[in-house]
């Protein structure tokens, strides 16, 4: 399975806002709905965002070819479709570096990222599987956060991939994935995956995670990233940091595994990012249906900044790092 891939002269993706209720492929030709695909999250994840920046510049080498304006406007719009996560905007800048070479080059530009996140993927399963033994021991159990399966990635995945090699060694004791609100990716998606899988789990609340490495039912919290800063500062899906202070409490591993290229040497901190603050609706509503009262607000951060202090280790498809306290 492929999240995002090139086919026939477009962008197909499997369609994250329908699973786990319906596996829909949708095929994206135009610059506009491979951007639309990004905002509204049918394709997510900070890998597989990259990817898809990266094959929607090939697309406007092509929709706006003898138009430098337009296509010079279309790869902004891309590169500036979710602010947050570092790999969006270094696949498109990666593709738009080839536009001078014309649509076939910025083409196979995109195609050699595709096929790097595919090898990272399999290099960060196994060097994360490795430090989880090396911490935990045999058959750890563990608590993730998000999506970050082939989801997230084009296959394979950060942390869950090393979830998913854990499996495949014999040596995984069970894992908690946290709901993840507003949107759910964790009880979505990341049940999704883990069932495909064939790996024991279960869903719990977000809140509950820190209460449940207090009582012992979590050896290590391991999740993914959308950027990691210069200093180790990590920035991941809301909620990541209170899964971070819970571990520190109970004494046990807070492990991020993300590809390099979503570490970003150029940002200093976490305070220097931009989090991305989406539509209060997500928080208002439960599904389709409406869960507060007429005339609630909501504040709904995507993102928070997790620091580097509280980090035990970050794996990434070439090494593994561990901040400074």
């Amino acid at each position: 399975m492929r999240t995002i891939d090139w086919v026939d002269g477009a962008v197909e993706i499997i369609d994250q806002t329908a699973l786990p209720d319906t596996e829909r492929t949708l095929r994206l030709s135009t610059v506009d709905e491979v951007i639309d695909a990004i905002q509204r999250l049918a394709v997510r994840g900070a890998p597989a965002i990259g990817v898809a920046g990266a094959f929607g510049v090939a697309i406007a080498a092509r929709e706006f070819a003898g138009e430098p304006d337009a296509l010079s406007s279309a790869v902004l719009r891309l590169e500036t479709a979710r602010p947050t996560a570092v790999n969006l905007a270094r696949g498109v800048r990666l593709a738009a570096a080839a536009l001078a070479t014309g649509p076939e080059a910025v083409l196979e530009a995109a195609l050699a990222l595709r096929d790097a996140e595919v090898t990272s993927s399999a290099a960060m399963a196994s060097l994360g599987a490795d430090l989880v033994t090396e911490l935990c021991g045999s058959s750890p159990r563990l608590l993730t956060h998000c999506n970050t399966g082939g989801l997230a990635t084009v296959t394979g995945g950060t942390a869950l991939g090393v979830v998913a090699e854990l499996h495949r060694r014999g040596g995984l004791g069970g894992v908690i994935a946290s709901e993840t609100r507003p949107l759910l990716q964790g009880a979505r998606l990341t049940a999704w995956e883990l069932g495909r899988l064939g790996i024991d789990y279960r869903v719990a609340v977000d809140g509950a995670g820190p209460f449940l490495m207090a009582r012992g039912e979590v050896d290590a919290v391991i999740l993914g990233a959308d950027r990691v800063c210069a200093n180790g500062d990590v920035i991941n899906k809301v909620g990541s940091y209170a899964h971070a202070l819970g571990a520190r409490a109970a004494g046990i591993p807070f492990i991020v595994v993300a590809p390099e290229s979503t570490v970003d040497e150029h940002t200093p901190s976490g305070d220097s990012v931009e989090i991305e603050d989406r539509a209060a609706d997500e928080v208002l509503h439960f599904g389709t249906t409406r869960s507060t009262p007429p005339g609630a607000r909501a504040i709904n951060p995507a993102f928070d900044v997790t620091p580097a202090a509280l980090v035990t280790a970050i794996v990434t498809d070439t090494r593994v790092l561990r901040p400074a306290p």
